[in-house]
């Protein structure tokens, strides 16, 4: 079963890799070409003005999509059929494929269009005021991302087990954390890992447990698993992600403010206000954020160890914590104890022998 995890986990990081450095190619190409440039030119000399930025993104994430379907098809699809993780037909991933393009979409055309704007009206601080419309879009969109969002993809339903729902109400209100209620979702209809979490924002703060887990686990793990969850709350690891995150968009739009005159020359390019160098900030984003990859893993390794610790302390489960992170790893085909540079650049959480190791010596 570990080989089969490593030939999975090996291929997934590789194809992380190679579609990282294909965008980055993909868009070097778009500029240098100055295929970008004229289709700016083309949309503003035929499409009204108020929908030049529309169009224009229209056309790359479309375009993009083709050119990465392969890619996409082969990682989200015949890979996960291959290493029997999948139960979806081609027709529902299909399906699926086309709802995540149109909520890219959407997503995108309000940053992009929000840049724009500002950057029009702004003087010499537009990135300060860019950034901060970002941070506050982040934020909304993680409060509506269980109302919103998820039901597109999954049937959302309360918790039937309600022995299992008091169950967890009780954890949460002895960990301190306000919640809305618990909910299901089938899970079963697409994979067959297991998953549970802890989203939303304020009055939409919810409970979801996957089907493939719910079904599978005992009170006990769930628990556990459950309290390591709310322990991010408690210990206010979700508030310091947001500033860690906002002041990752603040150096990315203050080094594109300090330094995108002279990549606009290598390109040919005007200015920023052109649509044409759209392409140009995703590949400042996409750059910084491989280059930031590392420091954010280790950070995020560090609060999962915080949370396991408060989850064994609250809930004194060592045995089922020990249990379920064992069937994690075989249920979701999990590397337990991977090379030291896979661990350092990709695992934004401890590997699963070291978790267990660390719970053993609680």
């Amino acid at each position: 079963m570990q080989d089969k995890a490593k030939r999975y986990s090996n291929i997934k990081y590789t194809l992380t890799v190679i579609e990282s450095a294909y965008i980055l190619l993909l868009l070097f190409l778009f500029l240098s070409s100055g295929l970008s440039g004229k289709l700016s030119i083309w949309l503003n000399k035929y499409v009204l003005s108020y929908i030049v930025v529309p169009a224009y993104l229209a056309v790359v994430s479309i375009g993009y999509y083709f050119l990465n379907l392969p890619l996409e098809f082969y990682q989200s699809y015949i890979l996960e059929h291959r290493f029997s993780l999948s139960t979806q037909s081609l027709r529902d991933w299909s399906y699926d494929q086309l709802k995540t393009l149109g909520l890219s979409f959407l997503v995108s055309l309000i940053l992009v269009m929000a840049f724009y704007i500002i950057l029009r009206y702004t003087a010499a601080y537009w990135w300060l005021a860019i950034s901060a419309f970002w941070i506050f879009f982040s934020i909304i969109l993680a409060k509506v991302l269980p109302v919103l969002v998820i039901p597109l993809f999954f049937k959302y339903k309360k918790l039937s087990d309600e022995l299992l729902r008091e169950r967890i109400m009780k954890l949460a209100e002895r960990m301190n954390v306000k919640l809305l209620d618990c909910f299901e979702i089938d899970f079963s209809k697409k994979t067959l890992k297991a998953n549970a979490a802890f989203v939303g924002v304020g009055n939409t703060r919810r409970v979801i447990l996957a089907d493939t887990l719910k079904d599978k686990y005992s009170y006990d793990e769930i628990e556990v698993i459950l309290a390591h969850e709310f322990a991010h709350c408690r210990l206010k690891h979700l508030l310091k992600l947001i500033v860690i995150n906002s002041l990752s968009i603040l150096v990315i739009f203050y080094l594109i403010a300090r330094t995108s005159i002279y990549a606009l020359n290598l390109f040919g390019l005007a200015s920023l206000s052109d649509i044409a160098s759209l392409p140009l900030i995703f590949i400042y984003f996409i750059l910084l954020s491989v280059i930031a990859q590392p420091l954010e893993a280790f950070v995020s390794r560090s609060f999962e160890r915080s949370a396991d610790s408060l989850a064994l302390e609250t809930t004194g489960l060592k045995d089922a914590f020990i249990s379920t992170m064992n069937k994690l790893s075989e249920q979701n085909l999990s590397d337990r104890s991977p090379n030291p540079i896979i661990k350092f650049f990709f695992f934004d959480h401890p590997p699963i022998d070291e978790r267990i190791n660390s719970a053993k010596d609680y």
